[in-house]
């Protein structure tokens, strides 16, 4: 090895960009290239697209993350422009469906709404900046309680949370107290309704600049900065394979989407931190196969509803003038004003479920004018509860390699079946929904489950395990069984069943494989300076 070794990082999200930042800060000589598929949305490399005031910047930037719908970049990427239906592509905004309809899409009838974003900070770009820690079984039982901790407050860290981001909202705590009074004495202390931890930074003028992977990376696209200097960004760049000398890892081949023209990059270490679909897709068309790969598959089931909050029951904790003082500081950022956002969150035994309410003055959908609760003076609260996927071998996203995708990879099959484990919990959790529902007004929409794929948390196709047996992809430090100088990263290490927001997780699973990448290229950088002295 080099003493100044080059690290290939695939993939630009949270995940990738806290190993690309924790690796050069930890091997003062090392070098970073990191790739990314997708176009950079902003000028400031992986911000979120919340924060652009602009609404048309702001679509802008989100169609350009739609992968084959991008654009002026979607014959780069592998489908032309006369191929393409208004619709096809989209899911949530920001996002395109795997299997959109069209030539190369992958097949996902048991999971329609699997979707992915393409772009510089990939759905840090575009996510709701939700960042629960993982509490009971949600965490990963070979990690013990000790290192959790310090794993989580370095990646809280490195996201910019902020625990206290709505506490100042009357309107979002006279939801609480209402959630409060109707689940008194039924959940641990300090399990209860509460604010929502978000990735993010508080303004003066009292709205947020959400986190994006721009956060994470920090001094990293600082102009000026040291670390800066050995960091190099590649946008529209596709990683083909990663190459290997038998067991070890070599470097990776990429090609330039603008070009089309295809080179090698040697590098001393591969991260892999793409998504739970495309990373083992690029594992598996490399010839790295573990038994585990694209297996175990799991998501949250999302149960939703949307209620217009009941006047008499708010007026008892916040008053008329509050409200409009809410109103007022949330028209200074029409754009993406800052909600009141509150949670009850995971515990066992008898809440192994995650509730979000989100306060909101319109429905997400139209309303008929003449419509009862339409133009609710109080507003309204979008309501999901996130619940478990229990690990299974059988969920799955298989690859095959006589069928190429739109990107001439081989292309996925998605199979994935909720049981009857999943349906009791569903059936609890929208009980507890509409009592949360009742408790705070009326319905007007009414709670039911999403398609499977709606929750974009994806998990577990490339889990971590403690041993090699067939039942993971990577060891506890994330290193892929069997192959030397190969990490991986993001959500689907994941190998517990979750009901909360995963980015903190991974981000502190990733935290973990970077400081054991940093001891391992440490030591052998003192060795081969030894050997060479």
């Amino acid at each position: 090895m080099s003493h100044h070794p080059t690290i290939a990082v695939v993939g630009s999200g949270p995940i990738g960009s806290a190993y690309a930042r924790l690796l050069l800060e930890g091997l003062p000589d090392a070098r970073v290239v990191m790739f990314e598929a997708g176009p950079q949305l902003t000028e400031r490399p992986g911000e979120s697209v919340r924060n652009i005031a602009d609404p048309d910047e702001k679509a802008r930037a989100r169609e350009l993350s739609q992968g084959p719908q991008a654009g002026r970049f979607r014959e780069s990427l592998g489908l032309p422009a006369g191929t393409v239906v208004e619709g096809m592509f989209t899911a949530r905004q920001g996002t395109h469906l795997l299997d959109f309809g069209g030539e190369g899409s992958a097949h996902a009838p048991t999971f329609p709404a699997a979707a992915g974003a393409t772009n510089v900070g990939g759905q840090g770009a575009h996510w709701t900046c939700a960042i629960p820690r993982p509490s009971f079984s949600e965490k990963v039982s070979f990690i013990d309680d000790a290192e959790w901790d310090d794993l989580i407050v370095v990646a809280e860290g490195l996201l910019h949370a902020q625990s206290a981001a709505f506490a100042d909202s009357a309107v979002g705590g006279g939801i609480r107290s209402l959630l409060e009074e109707e689940f008194a004495g039924e959940l641990p202390e300090g399990y209860g309704p509460s604010t929502l931890p978000v990735a993010g930074d508080p303004q003066p003028d009292g709205t947020m600049r959400w986190a994006g992977a721009d956060a994470v990376l920090g001094p990293l696209i600082e102009p000026g900065n040291p670390l800066a200097e050995r960091f190099e960004l590649r946008d529209l760049t596709l990683v083909r394979r990663i190459e290997r000398d038998g067991d070890v890892v070599t470097g990776v081949t990429v090609e330039d989407l603008r070009t089309k023209q295809t080179s090698f990059v040697p590098a001393d270490l591969v991260v892999v931190a793409a998504d739970a679909f495309r990373s083992p897709q690029l594992l598996w068309a490399s010839g790295i196969r573990p038994a585990a790969l694209g297996h175990y598959l799991t998501e949250h089931p999302v149960v939703i509803s949307t209620v217009a909050l009941d006047a008499e029951k708010m007026g008892r904790f916040a008053t008329e003038e509050q409200l409009d003082e809410e109103l007022a500081r949330r028209a200074t950022n029409a754009a993406d004003p800052v909600a009141a956002v509150n949670r009850i969150p995971f515990s066992e035994p008898d809440h192994p479920f995650s509730l979000q309410v989100m306060y909101s003055e319109t429905t997400p959908f139209p309303m008929p004018e003449d419509a009862p609760l339409a133009r609710n003076r109080w507003g309204y609260v979008n309501m999901g509860y996130g619940m478990r996927k229990f690990p299974r071998y059988e969920d799955a996203v298989t690859f095959d390699d006589a069928e190429p995708d739109y990107r001439g990879f081989p292309n996925m099959t998605i199979e994935y079946e909720l049981t009857d484990a999943e349906r009791a919990e569903i059936e609890v959790a929208t009980v507890r929904l509409r009592r949360a529902g009742e408790a705070l007004g009326a319905f007007v929409a009414e709670p039911r489950l999403l398609p499977n794929g709606s929750s974009l948390h994806y998990q577990g196709t490339m889990r971590m395990g403690p041993a090699d047996d067939g039942t993971s992809v990577a060891d506890p430090w994330s290193r892929v069984w069997g192959v030397e100088n190969l990490v991986v990263g993001g959500n689907a290490l994941i190998p517990t069943a979750t009901a909360m927001n995963p980015t903190l997780m991974s981000v502190a699973i990733a935290v973990r494989g970077a400081r054991k990448a940093v001891e391992q290229l440490s030591a052998r950088a003192d060795a081969a300076a030894s050997v060479a002295g």
